[in-house]
């Protein structure tokens, strides 16, 4: 009986779970269509929103939508992994690569959300 070392992912969920990350994939940009819609319509509904606090809004979304995409992106790349190693080590380029992401975006959130402040202090 030969023993192997490594684990090995068969086609079958391969397939099953490329499908289903295809269908939420789907779903997602559903979402998102339909959350542009309703930022649309409360932007234009609503004068009391001052630019700046619009500004932080599309900015929180646009990193929000990027972060989605990146999980989107590794669940794709380990459906096609070989091996559990593989999928491990992309697991983790992803975690320490989304860590820094997660880092600037809260660097260009705060710094967005100051000036807004600055400007808003400004006018009282």
């Amino acid at each position: 009986m030969s023993k192997k070392s490594d684990f090995e992912i068969p086609e079958t969920i391969r397939e099953l779970a490329e499908k289903n990350v295809d269908q939420a994939q789907e779903a997602y940009e559903n979402f998102v269509e339909a959350t542009k819609k309703a930022q649309i319509f409360v932007t234009q509904s609503s004068e009391a929103m001052s630019s700046g606090t619009r500004n932080v809004q599309d900015q929180a979304i646009a990193f929000a939508q990027s972060n989605v995409e990146a999980g989107f992106e590794l669940a794709n790349k380990l459906i096609k992994a070989r091996d559990l190693k593989e999928a491990i080590e992309l697991q983790g380029n992803f975690a320490r690569e989304q860590m820094e992401s997660y880092l600037d975006q809260t660097r260009k959130l705060t710094e967005l959300v100051q000036k807004v402040a600055q400007k808003a202090q400004s006018k009282s």
